[in-house]
This record gives C-alpha cells, structure tokens and sequence, in this order.
C-alpha cells in the first residue's frame, strides 16, 4: 500500500505518536517513564526542538512538536527512538527480541489556531479518557501535570506555545473533548489528515501532496 509522503519542514506544528509492538507495555515504573522524560529532554537540546505537549502511556506516547529547521522532526525522532529502544532492552536484557515500537512513527500537521488547542487538550487528556486518572494534572507523566503543578524545572522541558492557552487553563484542559474534535483528531491519527479547517487542510493537502491521507475517512476505532 503506498504511503503518504513524510513531511519535515521547519515552522510547522505536528502531533506525532508511537506505539510499542503488539501494544505491549514500554513504562512498567515510575523509573520507566522518568527515564523517558530524560530522553526527551536531551533530545530537545540536541535539535533544538519546541515540544508544545506530550503524554507518556503505559504502551504508547504523544507529542506536539514545532521544529525550526527542516529535518528536525526526523532527527529528533530517530535519536529518541533509537535510544530509548537500546537503553530499554540493555536494562530488560532482551537485546535481540526484535522492534520495540511497531514501526515508523504516525505524524500529522495541525493549524496553529484553535485547532492547536484541541489537539492539546486531547494529547494531554489521554490518562483520562483511558480512566487511568480522573484529572489531566494527576497524571504525573504530561505536559497537563507538567504546566498546572510542575515545578520551574520541570517546565523547562516545555516550549511557548504560539496562542494564548484559555486563562482558566485547568478548568478548560479538564472539561470533556467535544466529540467533533475526537473524530476528527482519531481520523488524523489514523490516517495523516491534516488537522485543521476545511480551507487550511485543503491548501496543506495539495502543498505537500497528502491526498493519500484524505482517503477512504470513516469513523476510526476509540482509545487513541
């Protein structure tokens, strides 16, 4: 099956999520996810890259990224993988027990408007919407916890974000999804879409050849 073009460019805005193998877990303890959150801030260093958001799961992860040159996200990409991978099976000694993530990671470009937000709040409201915690700032493993009870450190690993997030941001970022923004987000994590407004998307579709993407849309499976 062909594949939609990867696109890298500087000055974009991309929500990118991996999975491990077969689902299985890759955090089993608070060391697990702290060690990641390690990785992440080196790999931030080392490309210079704005993490807007992100959120660590038992068997997958999210991040929102704004590089500011193009290539970033892959080089970013690949050297928090490829790391994180070879660290995980020296300390499970499983060294050669095949892929820890399932594959290339999933990418798609989002509007920097109120689309942003959405796909903030729905990055940063994965724990909840999987009952793992009842509040986005009890999951200790965010950018939502990170933000609302962090300590100046810990925030560091955040970039600015380029629109004002809602004033009553713990307020807002706990108030359910609406449902339009979670088809539309799934259809964007499953497929690549580009996550915007109809004109936007149009215009980012036929900029980077995405039509691929725009393919067969039908409503996507819950629990991404």
């Amino acid at each position: 099956m062909a594949r939609a073009p990867r696109i890298d460019v500087a000055n974009l805005i991309y929500h990118v999520i991996n999975r491990a193998n077969s689902r299985q877990k890759i955090f089993h303890s608070f060391e697990d996810y702290k060690h990641f959150e390690v990785l992440l801030m080196e790999a931030r260093e080392r490309t210079d890259m704005r993490i807007l958001a992100y959120v660590l799961m038992p068997n997958h992860w999210h991040l929102v990224l704004y590089p500011k040159k193009d290539g970033d996200v892959s080089q970013f990409m690949q050297w928090l993988t490829l790391t994180h991978t070879q660290q995980y099976r020296s300390k499970t000694k499983t060294i050669g027990y095949g892929h820890l993530y399932q594959g290339r990671y999933k990418s798609f470009l989002i509007e920097k408007d109120t689309y942003l937000l959405a796909a903030i709040k729905y990055v940063e409201r994965n724990p909840v919407r999987a009952n793992i915690t009842k509040k986005v700032e009890s999951w200790k493993w965010g950018s939502g916890y990170r933000r609302l009870l962090g300590t100046s450190g810990e925030q560091k690993l955040l970039s600015r974000i380029p629109l004002e997030l809602p004033k009553n941001y713990a307020a807002w970022v706990n108030q359910a999804d609406k449902v339009h923004d979670l088809v539309q987000l799934r259809v964007s994590v499953a497929k690549g879409t580009p996550y915007g407004g109809l004109e936007w998307t149009g215009k980012t579709v036929k900029q980077f050849k995405l039509t691929l993407t725009t393919r067969g849309r039908g409503r996507p499976k819950k629990g991404t």
